[in-house]
């Protein structure tokens, strides 16, 4: 009995970041500063000089009906700002990982997937912006609750629509290969009580060799995701846990946690921009060259204001991502109750994923919605609650007894 826990539970010393990792790291810094510089800076510049006023009466000018008007400007719009961004978006997305060696994804791959997620970005705009603009000019005064109660909409939608429409835009998903690991992966989630869930694997080897996996959707779309890039015919328990923690996301409510949070913010940051839009428009009309919020024009004035708000909350973001994400991990071992296969797969991401696992204060707060690697091993060196006779967290969500 001893010698079997000890196989379960050894302490696994954080492995010593590579020079490789820290240049990853420090570039990712430089790089996660500049992609937010981009993002505030495309739809300022849209603004300030006019042309998103010029694009504006462009597409009235055009437009049969106030849709088709709507939607010459966001066809226009999506172009202007994905050929401006493109240069960052291939240097992040393929140059870099190709050079540190964690992408496999082709050029023509990459280019393809570009193209899908702008097709994405313009459906579901043109969808969303009608509505927003017709509650803005309908109702001037109460637009912005109107408009928070639509995006929790459409938050909501999404969740059933991305897992069937969605994703499978981007990779093919199918079966499991291999039946052994799936049959265990479903008694885990028996076990987790999930009842009856879609099992699938992803061809994610395609785009990188990192691995992940996630549990998606509600209700009939509710559904476990593997990246193929983690099964492991010879070490099936490390998929395991990692299908335990994300068992634990859906389990323990994340996704509803998530929407609540986003109800909270998106009301705070739509009645921001309703105290702050009027003054801005009414200050800088001629710069902006278009009078009236309810003008399509204004998409940049509003996107600089979402994105700014966004970007200040964001240390809050993190701190409630890092918090599920620890419980996830609890909820994974209590699940699994094999530390040391947690603990080997939280070190060897540090080499596999070329991370620093421990990063400086400042990297918490503003870029960390994950606990760092050396702390999520450290969590499950120390979490072993079994050992001295101590109930589990989370033992009323599991099906069969564990001891």
């Amino acid at each position: 009995m001893t010698h079997f826990f000890i196989e379960l539970f050894s302490q696994i010393a954080v492995p010593e970041v590579s020079d490789k990792a820290m240049s990853y790291y420090k570039s990712g810094n430089i790089l996660w500063i500049l992609e937010w510089l981009q993002i505030m800076a495309i739809p300022f510049l849209l603004l300030v000089t006019g042309l998103s006023g010029r694009l504006g009466r462009f597409a009235k000018r055009y437009g049969k009906n106030w849709f088709f008007s709507l939607l010459i400007y966001l066809i226009s719009f999506v172009a202007f700002y994905q050929i401006l961004s493109l240069p960052l978006a291939f240097y992040s997305g393929y140059l870099r990982e190709h050079a540190y060696g964690l992408s496999t994804q082709s050029i023509g791959r990459w280019v393809a997937n570009f193209g899908n997620f702008s097709m994405v970005i313009l459906l579901t705009g043109a969808a969303f912006l009608w509505i927003f603009y017709l509650l803005l000019k309908r109702s001037p005064k109460r637009w912005w609750i109107y408009s928070s109660l639509t995006i929790m909409c459409v938050i909501f939608i999404l969740t059933f629509v991305l897992p069937i429409w969605i994703d499978p835009l981007f990779n093919t998903f199918g079966p499991m290969k291999n039946k052994q690991i799936e049959k265990q992966i479903l008694d885990l989630a028996a076990k987790a009580g999930m009842g009856d869930v879609t099992l699938l694997e992803v061809d994610k080897s395609k785009d990188t060799t990192l691995g992940n996996a996630y549990v998606t959707g509600i209700g009939s779309t509710k559904r476990i995701v593997l990246w193929d890039t983690i099964i492991d015919d010879k070490h099936p328990e490390s998929a395991l846990f990692i299908m335990g923690h994300e068992m634990g996301h859906y389990v323990l409510n994340h996704v509803w946690l998530w929407m609540g949070y986003y109800a909270i913010l998106s009301f705070a940051i739509c009645y921001l921009i309703y105290k702050i839009s009027g003054f801005l428009l009414s200050r800088y009309h001629h710069i902006f060259r278009f009078q009236h919020l309810h003008d399509v024009a204004s998409v940049p004035l509003f996107l600089v204001m979402i994105n700014f708000f966004l970007f200040l909350q964001t240390p809050c973001l993190n701190a409630l991502s890092r918090y599920m994400e620890i419980e996830a991990d609890r909820f994974g071992i209590e699940i699994t109750q094999n530390n040391t296969v947690a603990a080997e797969g939280f070190a060897s991401a540090v080499s596999g994923h070329l991370a620093n696992p421990r990063p400086g204060v400042i990297y918490k707060i503003w870029r960390s919605h994950h606990p760092s690697l050396g702390d999520r091993v450290d969590f499950c060196n120390s979490y072993c609650p079994w050992e001295t006779g101590q109930p589990l967290k989370y033992a009323e969500h599991f099906k069969i007894d564990n001891k």
